[in-house]
């Protein structure tokens, strides 16, 4: 991932933006089903609304063709930026988890029931927006030349063949996924917006067909033909009988059906396995499963500590755990769980027969698969699964100081300062102030490397023991709490 310094944005590289799309997919599997159906909900209703702007914009305009529907196509795009800007489950965008299925970090079965909660939480924010606009009226719009305009938007989706639904389904959520693929370019919002606009703007003004925004249309469409009064027939000079075909066994098997389908192979085929398997397949390819390894320390220890590492042994290399258990990564988790219980440790790295590093699995990681699973696991969970994959890892020769130093201290925070030396914020602290109370988010147990084998691994516990003598000579804590009861 492409660093900035404090307060400059940060651009990420096709094969970064890759890396952002695989923790976005994941992300869309892990939550909640509550929270899952309550951000659908939310995104029907943003998408609902775009229509609803899509129609006010295109109704009455007498311009050109092309450029009205352009004009309605940026128009609609304020559905998709709702939906990334304000947080939303969008089931055309969240047929990008395919991404995690590929990478086996979540089962079929998991992608394919987020996929059901999404698409039901999309239509129930649609119906409530539909009720909500009938209520309102608004199809009376300009002496009701906007429900005209919102009727006979719904019949034209209804007059597509299968096939023609299907491939419109396919285009369109071709061009949604590359606008939210596009997003993960950038960390500045205004940026992931103005992205946006041009891919949607095009699928729209096309005529390419999206699911969750014909969930809003069509019905809307069904309950005008249905249920408008006889003044809105007469007030716009065409009979009730012309929409006779908008029904909802139409809008179900000759739109509904084929567009979605066409939306998941344009979005988790044409998108999310497509750049997956340009990007990462090829090194997943010849290894069941992988890790990134990072060295902590990528220089010689700093000369001003040098002398106390050399005088009191201060390598990571005397400190060490050689005799450390380890997991593989086909292991069921309620077995890997034995172990590092049994072994009383909060974690283990995870090692392929052949002695290859791939990953390292804590506690940690259970208890947040249990959250993300609302307490009711997978039986068929792995290690595998749920393993961290990139690992910072240190050498036998660096010093017991500097991974201290490297696991408590973050000089960003202390000293925050950008490239050019200029300070990015003021604290009137003191700097052993600002240093005990700075949370610094990083591993407590790091794998030692030799080259590319496994030696040892070291906590923060084998650090503190290491360097418990330079408070001073060692007490025996069992003679004076012995000594401390017979006082009292």
């Amino acid at each position: 991932m492409a660093e900035a310094s404090s307060g400059t944005m940060k651009e990420f590289s096709p094969a970064e933006m890759m890396k952002q799309a695989e923790k976005y997919a994941k992300y869309k599997a892990s939550k909640p089903t509550s929270t899952t159906i309550s951000l659908a909900m939310t995104a029907g209703v943003f998408i609902g609304l775009a229509f609803v702007f899509y129609l006010t914009v295109t109704t009455g305009n007498s311009g050109s063709w092309g450029l009205t529907r352009v004009a309605g196509g940026l128009a609609f795009s304020l559905g998709l930026i709702f939906v990334v800007i304000c947080g939303g489950e969008l089931f055309t965008s969240t047929v990008l988890s395919s991404i995690a299925r590929a990478n086996r970090q979540i089962t079929t079965g998991k992608m394919f029931s987020t996929w059901a909660k999404v698409y039901f939480g999309n239509f129930l924010g649609a119906m409530l927006l539909l009720g909500l606009v009938t209520m309102g009226g608004l199809y009376q719009l300009d002496h009701g030349q906007w429900g005209l305009n919102a009727l006979n938007v719904a019949q034209h989706k209804l007059h597509h063949t299968w096939s023609q639904a299907f491939a419109l389904g396919i285009l369109c959520n071709l061009l949604v996924c590359l606008a939210v693929w596009m997003t993960f370019c950038s960390d500045n919002m205004l940026t992931k917006s103005f992205l946006m606009m041009m891919p949607v703007a095009l699928f729209v003004s096309t005529g390419f067909e999206h699911s969750v925004a014909n969930m809003f249309m069509v019905p809307f469409g069904i309950t005008i033909a249905h249920n408008a009064p006889d003044a809105f027939w007469t007030g716009v000079g065409v009979a009730q009988s012309q929409y006779s075909d908008l029904n909802i066994s139409n809008f179900i098997f000759h739109n509904l059906i084929p567009v979605t389908l066409g939306n998941i192979v344009g979005g988790a085929v044409l998108v999310g396995l497509s750049y997956w398997n340009i990007f990462t397949r090829p090194h997943l390819a010849d290894k069941e499963v992988g890790a990134t390894l990072t060295s902590v320390f990528d220089t010689a220890p700093r000369s001003n500590k040098e002398m106390l590492m050399n005088q009191d042994k201060l390598t990571i290399r005397d400190h060490m755990s050689t005799a450390f258990p380890s997991l593989s990564p086909e292991l069921s988790i309620d077995h890997a769980l034995d172990i590092l219980l049994a072994e009383n440790v909060s974690g283990a790295p995870v090692v392929t027969k052949d002695g290859r590093l791939v990953g390292f699995f804590s506690e940690h990681d259970a208890l947040v698969d249990l959250w993300c699973s609302d307490y009711m696991p997978e039986a068929e969970r792995k290690v595998q699964d749920l393993m961290r994959r990139e690992l910072q890892t240190v050498s036998p020769t660096d010093s017991i100081l500097d991974l201290a130093e490297y696991m408590c201290i973050d000089k960003n925070v202390l000293y925050p300062v950008s490239d050019s030396g200029i300070a990015t914020s003021f604290n009137t602290a003191s700097l052993p102030e600002r240093a005990r109370n700075a949370l610094v988010n990083r591993p407590h147990t790091y794998p030692v490397m030799e080259e590319e084998t496994i030696v040892g691994v070291i906590t923060r516990h084998d650090i503190v023991k290491a360097m418990r003598a330079t408070y001073g000579t060692q007490l025996s804590v069992i003679a004076h709490n012995d000594e401390a009861r017979e006082t009292a």
